[in-house]
């Protein structure tokens, strides 16, 4: 976990879901006096209340003349595969649907870059050919 928890409002959205979702999973292992479930919802919900303390929104940039948090950006790989990212938080990141964490080698070589730029991309190199909010 980096020090900065920074989400974008899906992301509040999906932590503040998860919160909702443990609550009535607490109260349901509650009323079923089941310990090891209780035990792991504690757990999950001392995860998720710390996040949520500790989330700070980044809107999504004006700006599509470089990388930023919150870009959409597409990159063109050496080997002619053409992928989109959204970079995201920590917690929302999910790469098989497209979406980076900010945190991510790959978003860290993205960041401040703009159209035409060459990075780094895993153990291959990606063309920035488009970026969007």
């Amino acid at each position: 976990m980096s020090p900065h928890n920074l989400v974008t409002p899906e992301g509040l959205e999906m932590i503040e879901a998860e919160l909702a979702r443990l609550h009535l999973g607490h109260t349901a292992a509650q009323e079923a006096d089941d310990r090891a479930r209780l035990a792991k919802i504690n757990r999950d919900l001392r995860y998720w209340t710390s996040r949520r303390a500790t989330a700070q929104v980044v809107e999504p940039p004006a700006d599509t003349t470089e990388v930023h948090f919150g870009s959409t950006v597409t990159i063109l790989r050496e080997d002619g595969r053409r992928q989109t990212y959204r970079i995201v938080g920590e917690d929302e990141a999910d790469p098989p649907a497209g979406t980076l964490s900010y945190v991510s080698p790959v978003a860290q070589a993205l960041m401040g870059k703009q159209v035409g730029d060459v990075v780094e991309a895993g153990a291959s190199e990606a063309e920035i050919v488009e970026i969007s909010r």
